[in-house]
């Protein structure tokens, strides 16, 4: 699947994302998820990730429950992180 196929979703914090975040990806804190899950398209594929993998794994099971088609990145490395500050 093409990177044009896919969104990139971090399910941390605002203020965790605002400190950094990869590049192009969307927040949505996983407490906000069930009712903003509309705002994915199902017809792309969701990458998750968080900072210790637990808030990225619930979020790809509420996703996955909803038809999405998931993958569970855990956490991204500082280093993907870093220099990525927005």
């Amino acid at each position: 699947m093409s990177p044009t196929n896919e969104v990139l979703l971090d399910v941390r914090t605002p203020a965790e994302f605002a400190e950094a975040h990869a590049e192009g990806a969307i927040n949505i804190p996983v407490q906000e998820l069930p009712r903003r899950i509309a705002e994915l398209d199902r017809s792309r594929r969701v990458v998750v990730y968080c900072r210790s993998g637990a808030r990225s794994a619930a979020a790809a099971t509420m996703l996955r429950s909803a038809g999405y088609t998931v993958e569970d990145c855990s956490t991204l490395s500082g280093a993907r992180l870093r220099g990525r500050r927005h």
